[in-house]
C-alpha cells in the first residue's frame, strides 16, 4: 500500500513539474520578429570594427560579424560604381533598429550608409536566449 501511495504521489509531482516547465517555457517562447539581422556595408576594416564595437558596447547589438571581400555594384549620382567593401551582419532586437540606424549614421563616413534589416523568424533556442540576454529591451 505504501509503495502504491508513493508511486501515485511521485507521478502527481512529476506531472506537476512537467506542466510547470511547459507553461513557464511557453511564456518565454521565442516570438518571430523579436530579433533582426541588420546589414551594413563599410569601406574599410577600421570603419567596420569601429561601428561593430560601438554597437556592442552601446547594447544595440549582441554580436556583429564582419565579412571581408564583398564587391558592391550600384548606381550613384548617375554612374555605375563598383567598390570593395566589408559587410557587417548585426544581430539585434527589432525594436533597437531606429536607435542602431542613428548610431550608424553618426559614425559612418558615407553620406548614405546602407542599413537594412530582416527579421529573424527562427533559430537555435540557446542562441536566441543569448540575444535576449545581451540586449536589454529598454535602454
Amino acid at each position: 500500500m505504501k509503495l502504491a501511495v508513493f508511486t501515485l504521489v511521485t507521478g502527481i509531482l512529476t506531472a506537476y513539474l512537467w506542466v510547470h516547465i511547459i507553461t513557464t517555457m511557453a511564456a518565454t517562447v521565442f516570438k518571430p520578429g523579436l530579433f533582426s539581422v541588420v546589414y551594413i556595408t563599410a569601406p574599410t576594416q577600421e570603419v567596420a570594427k569601429k561601428i561593430a564595437r560601438g554597437l556592442v558596447e552601446n547594447q544595440l547589438a549582441a554580436c556583429v560579424n564582419i565579412v571581408p571581400g564583398i564587391t558592391s555594384i550600384y548606381k550613384w549620382e548617375g554612374k555605375i560604381e563598383e567598390d570593395s567593401e566589408l559587410l557587417l551582419m548585426v544581430k539585434t532586437r527589432t525594436q533597437k533598429i531606429v536607435e542602431l540606424t542613428a548610431y550608424v549614421k553618426a559614425n559612418h563616413p558615407y553620406s548614405v550608409p546602407e542599413v537594412i534589416s530582416t527579421p529573424i523568424e527562427s533559430g537555435h533556442d540557446l542562441y536566441l536566449k543569448f540575444l535576449n540576454d545581451s540586449i536589454p529591451e529598454k535602454s
